[in-house]
């Protein structure tokens, strides 16, 4: 099962590999309920202030997720007009009006750092979205990710997605894996090598800059309080399964999103998505 596992969720692509830089959109389903975190120290971004607690606007049409540093936010205006053209949006007493966060990763410096997606790439992995099963690795958003640069290696890093059944409800989650650490299982087995006790080079070596972009949804009925604890769990299964993680080069943010009604608790989706989190950056390789 992966994130399409989820009635109504569509995932698309637009990717180059001889530029190792790509797009991918999570459309959603509606009405729903969106929330974001950021644990990274340079984050990317578009939109995530109306993600907080307290914003007037709970429902949002699409995620974006791409490469391309700040230049690569500009995809998410081709997923704001082709979402215009079918209809889609928040009501405005003048129309619709698309709500797309996005979160960016940084592969400039992996493949010709003068690609960079934009609005005709992001309308192309828009309209490219279905519900068939995520394919995983060097794919959309993922073409030019690489981990381990905190101990100057660049192992190809990529999309990763994972779901599950939890007393009724499922629990789905993509991700992009863009770390400066290396990966590894939950239960600890190395993935990309690296060591269970990470210890930062006395020299560090030039690692650039990283960002792991996750998106949890569920079709549990889970108000954005308590979307806020779950997470709480993924960043958790980021820290469990990256090592090390969170740091002052990545840009690490997570998307929740309730897209149901079923009657299940917080707590045991947050503990759900701890596990796919983990079991998403397992399929990555």
């Amino acid at each position: 099962m992966t994130l399409t596992s989820i009635p109504g969720i569509k995932v698309g692509h637009w990717d180059d590999p001889e530029a190792r830089t790509g797009v991918t959109v999570v459309d959603l389903p509606e009405p729903n309920v969106a929330a974001a975190e950021v644990r990274g120290g340079a984050p990317g971004s578009r939109e995530l202030a109306l993600l907080q607690l307290g914003r007037s606007v709970e429902s949002i049409q699409a995620i974006v997720l791409t490469g391309g540093s700040a230049f690569g936010l500009a995809a998410a205006d081709g997923v704001v007009r082709e979402l215009e053209a079918d209809g889609r949006g928040h009501p405005t007493l003048v129309g619709s009006v698309p709500i797309v966060p996005a979160g960016v990763i940084y592969d400039l410096a992996v493949g010709s750092s003068d690609v960079r997606p934009g609005p005709e790439q992001g309308a192309a992995a828009y309209r490219a979205a279905s519900d068939a099963p995520v394919t995983t690795g060097r794919i959309g958003a993922g073409m030019g990710a690489t981990v381990a640069g905190w101990r100057g290696q660049q192992i190809p890093g990529g999309i990763g997605s994972f779901a599950m059944e939890v007393q009724g409800a499922v629990v789905g989650v993509l991700l992009v894996a863009n770390a400066v650490g290396d990966l590894f299982t939950l239960e600890g087995t190395p993935i990309t090598g690296g060591t269970h006790r990470p210890e930062w080079p006395t020299e560090p070596p030039p690692i650039g800059e990283n960002t792991t972009l996750v998106v949890v949804a569920t079709t549990a009925a889970v108000d954005r309080a308590g979307l806020g604890r779950v997470m709480i769990r993924a960043h958790d299964a980021l820290g469990a399964c990256i090592r090390p993680s969170h740091t002052r080069y990545d840009g690490d943010m997570t998307f929740a999103v309730s897209t149901g009604s079923d009657r299940v608790s917080a707590d045991a989706v947050a503990e759900a998505a701890f596990v796919c989190v983990g079991e998403a950056i397992a399929t990555v390789g």
